[in-house]
């Protein structure tokens, strides 16, 4: 029989991943909560009629990239795409608007998407992300970003740059829809089939086609058409960044992928990922999102970064974590009369809150010992017929090629005296 390999599409994280998606997740944790964000978990499957009103029934995502099925009740289920539209659910669904002006939360987990799989992005993909929801200010657009913004700083990741534009309002969108329909229509006949169909449902998206990509720079300029106060706003926004310290640059092709989006829109660019896969994420604010599902008016900004991403730019940069140790320790019989004794000084161990790897296989001690070894361990506790006899056990520094015999009630601190050397 065929040997079954993991789907397409898809990436086991393996142990010795587990300290760089640690390192990762739990920088992002800890500064989002330090601007009082609070967790939030949703479900990884949503109504299909979710990610339909409120990414867009005419986006890519929507129509090309969703996981959907029809469950035994015959209702239309999908994967999750992204987070936003479940989040704005399970926010305003459970009236935390109610307690709270603005709420912030974040959160962490997989989304899919049938995209072609390649480097740093798959069917299955980790987002790391934040909103804040309930008040309309450019104070708070400014600060989701200047969180990503401290959390690459926390994770020491140099090269990242800011794109940020704004999409104006719902008429500034109408004027700027109607002037690309304007502009693109004359070429219509030499745009490919994607294009075609988008100049006639969603304008916005022909400046992201990469085939038609000659013709973006002639195209209007979505700043000329906006009014005064989608200006001022934006403006505002921009002039909130500079005061935190985080260097922006105005790109006004930014239109981001989702329907969504209004106002303030930004991706995050590195100097080391090229084409249309340099974003390491990005985000906007979406003050009409709560009325398309069917939820009361509430504003919102926010942002969803690619965890897979970020962990590609950081292992090229050399600043991701290695792999962990299994253990600090290797608690090891010299042969199997010793092997109760030895459980029991494990037990111990871990009590203390020492990680311990217990060795009462019959195997020969050295064998044992190089073992620990390829489990990173720095101590080894070894208990043979005389220590037991003693009421003693060694304790052996494997890095160092050093041991002493202690006894049994010194054990625990025998041996944190030599991991507490770790390097």
């Amino acid at each position: 029989m065929a040997e079954i390999a993991a789907p397409r599409g898809t990436h086991d994280i393996l142990p010795a991943e587990s300290a760089s998606w640690r390192w990762l997740l739990q920088a992002h944790d800890r500064i989002a909560e330090s601007f009082g964000y609070r967790p939030i978990e949703t479900p990884i499957f949503e109504s299909t009629e979710l990610f339909a009103r409120g990414v867009g029934a005419e986006t890519d995502i929507v129509e090309k990239q969703m996981f959907t099925f029809t469950d035994r009740g015959g209702r239309a289920l999908s994967l999750r795409p992204e987070s936003t539209a479940g989040v704005v659910r399970a926010v305003l669904g459970a009236h935390l608007d109610q307690e709270r002006r603005p709420v912030r939360v974040h959160y962490r987990g997989p989304m899919f998407r049938a995209e072609r799989p390649q480097a740093g992005r798959q069917h299955q993909f980790t987002q790391l992300g934040v909103e804040c929801i309930g008040e309309r200010s450019p104070d708070l657009d400014a600060e989701v970003i200047e969180i990503a913004w401290r959390f690459f700083d926390a994770l020491q990741l140099t090269g990242v740059r800011l794109q940020v534009n704004t999409l104006g309002d719902a008429e500034d969108r109408r004027r700027y829809r109607d002037a690309l329909v304007a502009y693109y229509s004359p070429f219509r006949a030499r745009l490919c089939d994607d294009c075609k169909r988008r100049l006639d449902i969603n304008p916005l998206r022909l400046l992201d086609c990469k085939k038609d990509s000659d013709l973006v720079a002639g195209a209007p300029v979505m700043w000329d058409l906006l009014d005064a106060g989608s200006k001022a706003f934006f403006n505002d926004v921009l002039s909130s960044l500079e005061k935190a310290g985080v260097p922006a640059t105005v790109n006004h092709r930014i239109v981001r992928g989702l329907d969504y989006y209004a106002d303030t829109v930004f991706e995050f660019w590195h100097d080391s990922l090229h084409g249309a896969q340099n974003s390491l994420g990005g985000g906007g604010r979406y003050d009409g999102l709560a009325e398309l599902l069917d939820l009361p008016p509430a504003p919102g900004t926010g942002y969803a970064l690619g965890a897979e991403r970020i962990l590609m730019v950081a292992q090229r940069l050399g600043i991701a974590p290695g792999p962990d140790p299994d253990c600090d320790a290797v608690v090891c019989s010299v042969e199997t009369p010793q092997a109760q004794v030895a459980a029991t000084l494990a037990r111990e161990l871990r009590t203390a809150g020492v990680r311990v790897v217990l060795d009462v296989s019959e195997r020969r001690l050295d064998r044992k010992l190089r073992a620990a070894d390829r489990l990173g361990a720095r101590a080894a506790v070894i208990v043979g017929e005389e220590e037991v006899r003693d009421g003693t056990v060694v304790v052996r520094d494997l890095f160092e090629h050093a041991q002493q015999r202690v006894g049994s009630p010194e054990l625990t601190e025998a041996v944190s005296r030599v991991i507490g050397m770790r390097a």
